[in-house]
C-alpha cells in the first residue's frame, strides 16, 4: 500500500487508515474478538496507519489498539490519539457512557488543554495502550476552546515533537475554518478534517486546504462517508448525514452522485474514498472498521480504479466544485514523499 510523508516531518501514514472509534463500542457493542481481528486484517492488507483516541469508548479504543498492535514491530506502524479530554472518575455514573459509546460510565471526560492535562492526557494514553511512544498527537475537537488549544495545547506538544517524543502534532475536528487557523497561526503539522472534503461538502476548499498549500502542511480526511450516506451504491432514505437523518435534498444528491459513478462502473463509496486524493495537500483516508469483513471491503473499494472521466462528469453536471483540483494537479510524485510498500512490509 502507498505511503505519504507527513511534510516536514519522519512520520510516514499509508494512504488508507484505520480508524479504531468503532472498536471503543461507537452506537453498539463490537466484542473484542471482532475488534482483534479487524485490526489483524487490517495489518494483512498493509494499513500501517492507526488512530484513535480517549474519548472512544472512554479509553477503551486505546486499550483495544494498543493490545493488538503490542507485538508487532513498533517501527513498522504510526499511531495516533489525540488530547483535549481527560478520563477522570465520574461521581454519578448513570451505568452507560452518555456520548454515544456503549462502555459503563465510571469514567467521565473532562476538557483540558492546558499544558498539564496535554502531558497527562498523553501519559495516559501510553499507559492504556502499552505502547512506548505516539507518533502523531491531535488537539480533539477544541472548537469551544481556541486559545487554550492554540497557546498551551499545541506549544506543549511542540515541546514534545522537538525532543523527539512525537513525530507530528496536529489537530483534529468536524470544521475546516480553525483547523485552517491551526495550520496557519500555530505549530501544526497536519489537521485531521472530518466530513469537510467529501463528494457532498467540499468547503474545506475555502480555507483549510489553501492554508495547507499556503504553509506546506498536511490533511488527513475523515468522515469521508459523511456518516453513511456515502457508504452504500444506493443510497436511500433514512441513512444518516453528519449523523442526523439526512435531508431529501441530500439523499437526492447522492443518488445523482451514485447514478454518475454507476456509469464509469464504479461504486459510489469507492469513489468517496478516493475523492479526497483530489487534492495535494491530503495524504490518507481513515475509515472507521468494526470487523474483519469491513476492513477487507474497504480496501478493495481504496484499490478500485477510479477514471479521471467521473471527476469530469460531477464537475459538469454540477455535482461537485468546479474548483475541485484535477488528478494532474494533485497526484504527487515520489519527491514529494509518495512510495509504495508491498502489503504487509513497512509502515
Amino acid at each position: 500500500m502507498r505511503t505519504r510523508k507527513i511534510t516536514n516531518t519522519t512520520v510516514d501514514v499509508t494512504e488508507l487508515g484505520f480508524g479504531a472509534s468503532v472498536i471503543g463500542n461507537l452506537y453498539r457493542v463490537t466484542p473484542a474478538q471482532d475488534a482483534a481481528a479487524a485490526i489483524e486484517a487490517a495489518w494483512d492488507s498493509g494499513i500501517r496507519y492507526f488512530d484513535t483516541a480517549p474519548h472512544y469508548g472512554l479509553g477503551l479504543s486505546e486499550q483495544r489498539l494498543g493490545a493488538a498492535l503490542r507485538d508487532r514491530p513498533r517501527e513498522q506502524y504510526v499511531v495516533s490519539s489525540k488530547v483535549g479530554r481527560l478520563l477522570v472518575p465520574n461521581e454519578q455514573p448513570r451505568g452507560v457512557d452518555s456520548e454515544g459509546f456503549v462502555v459503563r460510565d465510571d469514567l467521565r471526560r473532562q476538557w483540558d488543554f492546558s499544558r498539564d492535562g496535554v502531558l497527562r492526557s498523553v501519559d495516559a494514553t501510553l499507559e492504556r495502550t502499552g505502547l512506548d511512544r505516539l507518533d502523531i498527537v491531535y488537539v480533539h475537537d477544541p472548537d469551544d476552546h481556541w486559545r487554550q488549544a492554540a497557546e498551551e495545547a499545541l506549544p506543549t506538544l511542540a515541546d514534545l515533537r522537538d525532543q523527539g517524543v512525537i513525530g507530528a502534532i496536529g489537530a483534529g475536528m468536524n470544521q475546516s475554518a480553525m483547523l485552517a487557523r491551526f495550520l496557519g497561526e500555530t505549530a501544526a503539522d497536519v489537521v485531521m478534517l472530518a466530513g469537510r472534503y467529501t463528494l457532498l461538502d467540499q468547503s474545506a476548499l475555502d480555507d483549510v486546504l489553501p492554508a495547507a498549500r499556503e504553509h506546506g502542511k498536511s490533511v488527513v480526511a475523515v468522515g469521508v462517508f459523511n456518516s453513511g450516506l456515502l457508504s452504500r451504491e444506493r443510497p436511500a432514505p433514512g441513512m444518516k448525514y453528519d449523523y442526523k437523518d439526512a435531508p431529501p435534498e441530500f439523499v437526492a444528491r447522492a443518488l445523482a452522485i451514485a447514478e454518475v459513478c454507476e456509469h464509469h462502473g464504479t461504486p459510489l463509496p469507492a469513489a468517496a474514498i478516493a475523492f479526497p486524493f483530489s487534492h495535494p495537500s491530503i495524504i490518507n483516508v481513515t475509515l472507521g472498521m468494526r470487523n474483519q469483513e469491513q476492513v477487507r471491503h474497504n480496501v478493495e473499494l481504496h484499490r478500485r480504479h477510479v477514471p479521471e472521466a467521473l471527476w469530469d462528469d460531477l464537475r459538469a453536471q454540477g455535482l461537485i466544485r468546479p474548483d475541485v483540483p484535477t488528478r494532474n494537479s494533485a497526484e504527487n510524485t515520489p519527491e514529494k514523499g509518495v512510495r509504495v510498500v508491498a502489503d504487509g512490509q513497512g509502515h
